[in-house]
């Protein structure tokens, strides 16, 4: 009896821990090619990271008019040093700005002129396309 008792913690261990060692070591192939997409996506945002400037003012300007070229500029300089900063830490790490890169995110919503965003044709289950 002590025997079982003993051996049935064991015994559970092993029981659970199996999947554990059933787990397929990554490929180095893709481990490689995960990391030289870190690398390049680090490098293009530190070197593209001024294009923040223009973006953030077009968009800015887009979004509230006239006060927008004076905000733009000054959010356009901020998100500049910031993508910047981030693009030397992401070298080493996961995306930590989104969108990934400056030429991202540029498309927005439309607004019609009653300032609501325009209605996205809905699929109904007949197949046809309602709003």
């Amino acid at each position: 009896m002590r025997i079982f008792t003993a051996s049935l913690p064991l015994l559970l261990l092993l029981i659970i821990a199996n999947p554990v060692f059933a787990q397929e070591t990554p490929r180095t192939d893709v481990i490689i090619e995960k990391m030289s997409f870190k690398l390049v996506r680090g490098v293009v945002n530190m070197t593209t990271c001024i294009v923040e400037l223009p973006k953030q003012t077009y968009l800015t300007a887009r979004e509230r008019g006239a006060t927008g070229y004076i905000i733009g500029p000054l959010k356009g300089i901020g998100m500049t040093l910031y993508r910047a900063f981030t693009g030397v830490t992401e070298t080493d790490f996961d995306p930590m700005i989104d969108p990934e890169f400056v030429w991202n995110g540029w498309e927005e919503n439309r607004l019609d002129r009653s300032g609501a965003k325009e209605a996205a044709p809905v699929e109904t289950p007949g197949g046809k396309k309602g709003e």
